[in-house]
């Protein structure tokens, strides 16, 4: 069984970059597509980014396209998000997740389709 565990969350100004790793325990990603998700204060958590098993495959928010970036290491063994150009309007508690329910290399865009998550992690931009 997989699990997760963020970081990188914090506190940067407006227009300002963060990393978010997202380690893997127990499995590599070889075998399953990924999400990172977040959720605002008050609103729904919803899907930021999304990348197949492979890495050949990535799904961006319109909110944080060309913004933030979504990828493997090269082992595969921790997933990140490249967040850049950060805006107050990016302030959620981030989390990621794994699809381990099948092996088809490709990215899901729903939250019921994700089974194993992680507990979040805080991300905080100022005006």
């Amino acid at each position: 069984q997989v699990q997760l565990v963020e970081s990188g969350g914090g506190l940067v100004q407006a227009g300002g970059p963060l990393r978010l790793p997202c380690p893997a325990s127990g499995r590599t990603f070889n075998t399953y597509p990924m999400g990172w998700f977040r959720r605002a204060p008050g609103k729904e958590r919803e899907l930021v980014a999304a990348i197949s098993r492979s890495g050949g495959s990535t799904f961006y928010a319109d909110s944080v396209k060309g913004r933030f970036t979504v990828s493997y290491d090269s082992a595969k063994t921790a997933v990140y998000l490249q967040m850049n150009s950060l805006k107050p309007e990016d302030t959620a508690t981030y989390y990621c997740a794994v699809h381990s329910l099948s092996y088809r290399d490709t990215y899901y865009i729903n939250e019921v389709d994700y089974n194993v998550w992680g507990k979040g992690t805080q991300v905080t931009v100022s005006s």
